[in-house]
């Protein structure tokens, strides 16, 4: 009797493997069969020619060979109001098929928690590919400022472009100012960083804050090779080595309080590349996507072009990122409000 049994157990425990495999294999071509032929927009929160329009056409070269029925991605780019016009598409307008997806500001899914007027979204709920690395910002000066160190900038007025509320330089701008008192002068309504480089290359602005060193790598490397900039100071979770001689922000703070606020300032460098799907996707694409970002962080080819550019890849996978978000917004309220002032929410 109990060897029928036993029979009987491994038999349906086959079956059910077999029903489902065969499901697997159903959903993933009607994954397929919807993406054949079809286009998939690639929303950039930027202007052309930064950091972020750069991984984002990267990704977009070599994200469709890995989306079952290989949809072609076209980039568009979308810039205005520090990237919440394009957060809000992406949570509230686009498509939510799978056909549609997109990346912004680093600081964006803080915004709701800071209160961001118009930043009506959740950003635990979009659907989360993942992000390509993790970065750390600077405020660098143009070599014809006066402004040449970090001390400085409490001696002598810094003129620091910036693109709008919420947006990187006009965050850590104003985060420098009001933390440390610097002499930091906000000029903002710029479209994008390449708009703010070129404005501090002409003399309009000292410099800004809140870029990536990443992308003065790959975009403007003679900057750093020749010495066209100043490195004022450096903002992550962690100093960079690549920049041993930079002041670093939190060894700055002058108390245990005010490092737990430059902490969750300086989160989003841990989401230096974030790409996102609107919310809602139906699942079987939403992990097709998931599956083609991870799969492209793997790509030789892939990888080739980020080193040819100078890129960094040191990717998060989607549901990490979720859950360091779901982490963030749990952070206790008298510090939210705190850091909201510090960051010019």
């Amino acid at each position: 009797m109990l060897h029928w049994l036993g029979r009987h157990v491994a038999v349906a425990t086959m079956c059910t493997t077999i029903l489902a495999g065969a499901s697997a294999a159903a959903r993933a071509e009607d994954v397929a069969s919807f993406y054949k032929g079809k286009t998939v927009n690639v929303v950039i929160a930027f202007s052309p020619g930064g950091g972020y329009d750069l991984y984002a056409r990267v990704l977009a070269k070599f994200m469709g060979r890995h989306i079952p029925g290989n949809p072609t991605l076209v980039p568009q780019n979308m810039p205005g109001a520090g990237t919440l016009r394009a957060a809000m598409y992406l949570y509230s307008v686009a498509p939510k098929d799978g056909t549609v997806i997109g990346t912004f500001s680093r600081s964006m899914p803080l915004a709701p928690l800071m209160q961001l007027p118009g930043a009506n979204f959740d950003a635990t709920k979009f659907t989360w590919l993942g992000s390509i690395t993790k970065d750390t910002v600077v405020c660098v000066s143009w070599k014809t400022s006066p402004v040449k160190t970090w001390d400085d900038m409490f001696k002598t007025e810094y003129k620091a472009g910036g693109e709008g509320k919420g947006a990187d330089p006009d965050v850590y701008a104003t985060l420098i100012q009001k933390s440390f008192g610097a002499k930091v002068k906000l000029v903002t309504g710029y479209p994008g960083s390449a708009d703010i480089s070129l404005a501090m290359e002409r003399g309009e602005v000292d410099g800004l804050c809140g870029v990536s060193y990443s992308t003065i790598r790959s975009t403007h490397p003679a900057w750093i090779t020749t010495k066209q900039v100043n490195l004022l100071v450096q903002g992550a979770l962690e100093p960079d080595p690549q920049m041993p001689n930079v002041p670093f922000m939190i060894d700055l703070a002058k108390t245990e309080e005010q490092k737990e606020i430059l902490r969750l300032s300086l989160a989003p460098q841990a989401l230096a590349r974030p790409f996102v799907a609107p919310p809602g996707v139906p699942a079987d694409r939403a992990q097709a996507l998931q599956k083609a970002f991870d799969d492209t962080m793997k790509d030789p080819d892939f990888l080739a072009e980020t080193q040819k550019l100078g890129l960094d890849v040191n990717p998060i996978a989607g549901e990490k990122v979720r859950a360091m978000l779901t982490q963030i917004y749990a952070t206790p309220g008298d510090v939210v409000k705190q850091t909201r002032s510090v960051m010019g929410y």
